[in-house]
């Protein structure tokens, strides 16, 4: 009997796969940005449109004479604080503490004072607090921002604490470094100043490792400097993919957690259902159980993005209490 062999069929060819590149790329306004998927990674340092500031004048009574005499009044306060040097003539400056304050000059001066303060006593917080300085958080993904905002127009910020963070090359010390340059970036974008932050902290994969890295000193010192040194209006702090294991954690912070803290704190475990009645699926990628198609991007593209304000945030670092008083005064 005669065999005959059969040629196997050819595969048919194979669509070659749509590479993504992506990169920071400079607008025509001359601010760097990252486009991922239909959506911008950017830093919105405009002035608020037309709908936002008929919203500020609703929630902060930021009207033209509110804001004329918050602005002298902030800086008279700060003209008699000795020692303290701050750009007084610079109205944007003066303004990313008055907004979150709601343009109460005296309230915006303690945040400013702390702020500063906090500086001085802390040294090691207090110098060279710059995208460069921290970049190898970003570059990780320890910290991520995402392009989308809530509903409400807040800005939405990633700390991955578990899996992503390698202690050994994140101190914790690098990591509330890295807090500290998202929210001088928060407090420098208007739309943020008015909508506020979310804050994602994912919890998978955390480990003893991670645990041992936390004390009360620090977290003492972490919740200070979130609850009285910082003029940003926080929306929110949602725990997610919490393990057993965060109880220990939690235990070492919750004594110094005052109560409107406490009230901002949400514990979501797995339940992307429960995160999704406090953020809108519209500003969520998958991963977090929404529907906006944001594609993952290298931290290192973050970073880089950042690295354009890097010479901004030299100048930031040299703000504040100073012993030339003649400095101070300028």
């Amino acid at each position: 009997m005669k065999i005959t062999k059969t040629r196997k069929r050819p595969d048919p060819p194979r669509k070659p796969k749509k590479i993504m590149v992506i990169c920071v790329e400079i607008g025509t306004d001359n601010v760097p940005f990252i486009k991922l998927g239909d959506h911008l990674m950017r830093l919105d340092l405009e002035d608020l449109n037309e709908k936002e500031a008929q919203r500020a004048e609703k929630e902060l009574q930021e009207t033209p004479e509110n804001v004329q005499f918050a602005i002298s009044k902030f800086k008279e306060i700060l003209q008699a604080e000795e020692n303290l040097y701050v750009p007084l003539e610079d109205e944007s400056f003066l303004i990313k503490f008055l907004r979150p304050c709601r343009f109460q000059p005296e309230t915006a001066a303690r945040i400013l004072r702390r702020f500063y303060r906090f500086k001085i006593k802390h040294p090691k917080y207090g110098k060279n607090i710059t995208p460069n300085s921290v970049r190898h958080v970003f570059d990780t993904e320890v910290f991520k921002f995402l392009p989308t905002r809530t509903s409400s127009g807040a800005r939405i910020m990633i700390v991955n604490c578990g899996e992503k963070w390698n202690p050994k090359k994140v101190s914790l010390e690098d990591m509330f470094k890295a807090v500290m340059v998202a929210i001088e970036i928060a407090m420098l974008e208007p739309r943020t100043q008015l909508g506020g932050v979310h804050v994602i902290l994912d919890l998978v994969g955390l480990s003893l490792v991670h645990v041992y890295q936390f004390s009360p000193s620090t977290a003492k010192l972490i919740l200070d400097w979130v609850q009285d040194c910082t003029a940003v209006r926080l929306k929110g702090i949602h725990v997610i993919n919490q393990p057993i294991l965060f109880n220990m954690v939690y235990s070492i912070f919750k004594p110094f957690l005052g109560d409107k803290l406490k009230k901002m704190l949400f514990f979501h475990g797995v339940n992307s259902k429960s995160l999704l009645e406090n953020i809108s699926k519209e500003s969520l990628p998958e991963i977090y159980g929404g529907t906006a198609d944001i594609p993952d991007y290298p931290g290192k593209i973050f970073a880089d993005m950042l690295f354009y304000y890097q010479s901004d945030f030299e100048v930031y670092s040299t703000y504040g209490y100073v012993a030339d008083t003649e400095k101070a005064r300028g």
